[in-house]
């Protein structure tokens, strides 16, 4: 009887669409997280870790975020840390590379329906070379995340024991190219006591940045050594990759008393990692309101990072100019497909559907914050960032909930999510069209 009802589940998860698999992959590996976080083995003793701070810190590595309500490195045990570290390391590469990857390990075919969600988590029109990619993307992140390892091991072994230092090092590396804000320094520091030391600093800007820039772009890069060569998925990402740090960077240095360092390592955190070395609670206005736009943008697709994309952005920003211009949308001498400015304008609306509807809930929920308090951590919760103006551990049960579901959201897209509930077939019949005026 038993095995009848088990066997039925199992049959009518496989039947399920990929991105409803990829959202319940994703959610199990939260659960399961947040079970095995609470265990006595994972909490340090003396700490003091609730079911809904496990929850919150398991959503945050899994959606490789950062927000914390409980210091990792304080309350947690090496074990806990460690887990936190697998969970970022899962959620970063994604639930279905990780299932793949295992399926290579040990030597199992790996299914059409595999190959169809690796391709939906990826965002690849294609399922051919799926297998390939996956092995090239663990090959990556195994050669970019030891290599960080390393170099940063020679700066935290000179205020650590060498075992620390090495644990933190590869702690931090993971972290980092997996663009999560998550650290293990104590004390809710994060990397402020080494806001002056270049070398982690460009060390972990860089972890960041080709974390952030998707694997299909690094291996585009890696196979065609010309800017010219590139596909004009590679060129629109680097090229507005490079635009928003440069802006990011002026704007910051503008409106913030922080050193050039800080602003150029803060313009390239804000673009999903979360990592900090000025306290950002301390920042103006106007400074918080930048970084507010550059997490609102986030990453590229296909990467470890969260936001609208910059390739979302870009497609926009070119919308705005053909109609000025009166031309073709495109760029490089490409044209741009319709239906992707369609895709970009949805993404954004729901985007920004999602964030107003968070900060509405979060300024009833918790009305002693600011407005930009408030705002500030929607947003870098829907980016999955991590950066923070330090409320995070001081929001309401119903608060810390509220920003979870925005976590969760923002690592799996609002569109993702919207579509593994509505699966209505094409129309066969269409109305009359009629113009109707806008602005």
């Amino acid at each position: 009887m038993m095995k009848g009802i088990i066997k039925k589940f199992i049959n009518g998860i496989k039947k399920q669409p990929p991105g409803r698999l990829i959202t319940l992959g994703f959610a199990a590996v939260i659960l399961l997280g947040t079970l095995i976080l609470l265990l006595p083995v994972s909490i340090k003793d003396g700490a003091a870790v609730s079911p809904v701070d496990a929850l919150f810190t398991s959503t945050s590595a899994v959606c490789v975020t950062g927000l914390i309500v409980v210091d990792t490195a304080d309350h947690f045990t090496p074990f806990g840390q460690g887990v936190v570290a697998a969970l970022i390391q899962i959620g970063g590469l994604g639930v279905t590379s990780v299932g793949v990857g295992f399926m290579l390990a040990i030597r199992k075919r790996v299914s059409m329906k595999t190959r169809m969600m690796v391709s939906e988590a990826l965002n690849i029109n294609s399922y051919r070379g799926m297998v390939r990619l996956v092995k090239a993307v663990l090959l990556m992140t195994l050669c970019f995340e030891g290599a960080g390892a390393i170099l940063s091991f020679f700066v935290f072994v000179q205020d650590y024991p060498p075992l620390r230092a090495a644990g933190i090092s590869i702690f931090h590396s993971i972290a980092t190219f997996n663009n999560a804000g998550f650290d293990v320094l104590g004390g809710l520091q994060n990397l402020i006591p080494y806001r002056d030391n270049i070398l982690l600093n460009l060390v972990t800007c860089i972890l960041i940045i080709f974390g952030g820039l998707g694997f299909l772009v690094i291996r585009d890069v890696l196979s065609n050594k010309k800017f010219k060569k590139l596909t004009l998925h590679s060129k629109i990402v680097i090229t507005t990759t490079i635009a928003l740090l440069i802006t990011g960077t002026l704007l910051l240095k503008a409106t913030e008393d922080i050193t050039w360092l800080g602003a150029f390592f803060h313009s390239v955190s804000a673009r999903t990692a979360g990592f900090s070395t000025y306290p950002v609670g301390e920042f103006t206005n106007a400074g918080l309101f930048v970084l507010c736009i550059l997490m609102f943008v986030g990453a590229s697709p296909g990467s470890t990072g969260g936001g609208i994309k910059t390739t979302t952005f870009f497609v926009l920003i070119q919308e705005v100019r053909s109609m000025f211009n009166k031309r073709q949308i495109g760029a490089f001498r490409r044209g741009i497909a319709r239906n992707t400015v369609a895709s970009a304008s949805i993404i954004a609306l729901l985007s920004m559907a999602v964030v107003c509807v968070g900060t509405f809930l979060l300024c009833v929920l918790d009305p002693e914050f600011t407005f930009i308090q408030v705002l500030f951590e929607v947003v870098s919760a829907f980016g999955t960032v991590g950066l923070s103006t330090g409320i995070t551990p001081d929001l309401s049960v119903a608060g810390k909930l509220v920003i979870i579901l925005i976590m969760f959201i923002g690592r799996l897209g609002a569109v993702t999510l919207l579509s593994i509930w509505i699966d209505h077939p094409e129309p066969r019949a269409y109305y009359t069209e009629e113009t109707v005026s806008i602005g």
